[in-house]
């Protein structure tokens, strides 16, 4: 009997797989590579990848049909992956263990390993793999192929070097290819005083959102509107960044940043000769609503940051303290800083009790109104610094979260004059078990009305240029919901000109 004859495709990656199954030939070897979930398919049958696409990227599929979208999709990602096929045919041209290292060295940095700990990862992968692979034939050639990965210090930081020199050039292409791109910027100091000029981009890579550090750069004179734009328009120029794309800027607030004159802002508009959006980082201007919560009630925090410094900061306070709470039954294990300070206030009175230790405030009604208040609400501004995190999160989502506790804090001040406390637990807790010890006790909750209402008072001043911003984000989400006619007034020139 003839021999069956092979098709011409058994064993050659075809070219058009790539546009209509999303997959590339690995670089070395008989295998093809997903470019949507970095699977490998052995057998190049065009049945195989086929099979693979309609069963594991079903979305994909359906997202993007066959024909002229698939083939753009298919094109973005072979763009997007980190490595082009040219420069992965040059890493991989020593064998599969050379491109080991670069997945090990990959590894290493993104676990913020040092890079000397690669000979150790060997090491660890020799032991392991002479036990699991006791019972398989070719363990031998396992053994050899784990010896022969280089993986030296010199290596993975050559490796890295390669790995970003190669996602800065992808990165800089996708912004140029974007339609417009924005920045947050940062200046602070480190623990060495060396002072850091941090830039993050937003961009759009087809129907994806990129938030990525572009650059981190030393400062090492002054730290002026002058010195940070100088850098930074240095740093354009030899990243070929596409200034006219430049839409928003977003930075700490900090006077060198916008300053009327020379801040940096002022600087980039002078030199682009354009409006551009700027904005104070909203998490920014939350925190420092947050702090200003804290000084008003500045003698509360004090007492409480002394106290738990007089535990935790002391070994044999801390463990005595520990013994005490477990005799009590506690569940808590020690006082963690200040987080704790609430739930075990019994406990902590009677260990400053057994130490001498006086501080009377801290069975003061008033003060104990005002600690219990500042509880309460840190944990409500806790609960919107956490909704306020995360990768993703839009302006719009960020103001509408803002704008929603300004709402609650008005809702808050309601609730604390008719004396309700439905908002405040621990608080409520306190005035109740005050009102059962002495029914005829009368508790000054005006006071902390009117915390509430400078809190309220602060929040509104800091976000007043998002507010002026609400019919431009709006625009943005819900353009059929404006009118055409006002774009004009709510869209910078650059944006004009896009829509």
């Amino acid at each position: 009997m003839a021999k069956r004859k092979k098709d011409e495709e058994y064993r050659t990656f075809q070219q058009e797989w790539t546009e209509e199954f999303a997959f590339v030939e690995r670089a070395g070897s008989a295998s093809a590579v997903c470019l949507i979930c970095n699977d490998k398919i052995a057998s190049m049958k065009r049945s195989n990848i086929k099979r693979h696409f309609d069963t594991r990227h079903t979305t994909f599929a359906l997202k993007y049909p066959a024909g002229d979208s698939r083939k753009k999709a298919c094109q973005e990602l072979l763009c997007r992956v980190q490595v082009s096929q040219q420069q992965l045919s040059v890493w991989t041209q020593q064998g599969d263990w050379n491109l080991a290292s670069f997945a090990g060295a990959l590894a290493i940095v993104r676990n913020g390993k040092p890079f000397t700990d690669g000979e150790y990862a060997k090491t660890f992968m020799l032991d392991v793999a002479n036990e699991l692979f006791d019972d398989v034939s070719d363990k031998d050639k396992i053994i050899k192929r784990i010896k022969d990965m280089p993986l030296s210090a010199r290596t993975v930081h050559d490796r890295t070097i390669m790995m970003a020199n190669q996602i800065e050039a992808t990165q800089v292409k996708d912004i140029n290819a974007a339609p417009f791109f924005s920045l947050a910027l940062d200046e602070s100091t480190d623990v060495s005083h060396l002072s850091q000029f941090s830039m993050i981009a937003r961009y759009a890579v087809g129907d994806t959102l990129r938030e990525e550090s572009l650059a981190v750069l030393p400062m090492k004179g002054a730290t002026r509107g002058e010195d940070l734009f100088k850098s930074f328009t240095e740093l354009a120029k030899e990243k070929n960044l596409p200034m006219d794309k430049l839409i928003s800027v977003c930075t700490d607030g900090a006077p060198c940043m916008v300053g009327k004159n020379r801040g940096f802002v002022a600087l980039l508009r002078e030199h682009e000769k354009r409006p551009i959006l700027s904005f104070h980082c909203i998490l920014h201007q939350e925190a420092l609503c947050a702090h200003m919560c804290g000084e008003k009630l500045g003698e509360v925090m004090s007492l409480v940051i002394r106290v738990v410094n007089f535990i935790v900061a002391r070994a044999l306070n801390d463990r005595q303290f520990k013994t005490l709470l477990d005799e009590v039954g506690d569940n808590y294990p020690g006082l963690l800083l200040h987080s704790r300070f609430a739930a075990c206030l019994s406990e902590i009175l009677t260990f400053l009790e057994m130490k001498n230790v006086e501080h009377p405030e801290l069975a003061n009604t008033e003060w104990l109104l005002k600690f219990y208040y500042l509880v309460d609400m840190t944990e409500h501004l806790n609960q919107l610094n956490v909704k306020m995190q995360g990768v993703g999160n839009t302006v719009l989502s960020l103001q509408q979260a803002v704008f929603a506790f300004e709402n609650k804090q008005e809702l808050f001040i309601t609730n604390i004059e008719t004396g309700r406390l439905l908002h405040f637990e621990k608080l409520g807790e306190f005035k109740d078990a005050c009102t059962a010890s002495d029914p005829a006790q009368h508790l000054d909750l005006q006071q902390l009305a009117g915390f509430t209402s400078n809190l309220l008072q602060s929040f509104k001043a800091r976000f007043g240029e998002f507010r002026e911003r609400t019919r431009l984000f709006k625009f943005i989400t819900h353009p059929h919901e404006c009118a055409v006619d006002s774009a004009d007034q709510l869209l910078p020139r650059c944006l004009r000109q896009r829509f």
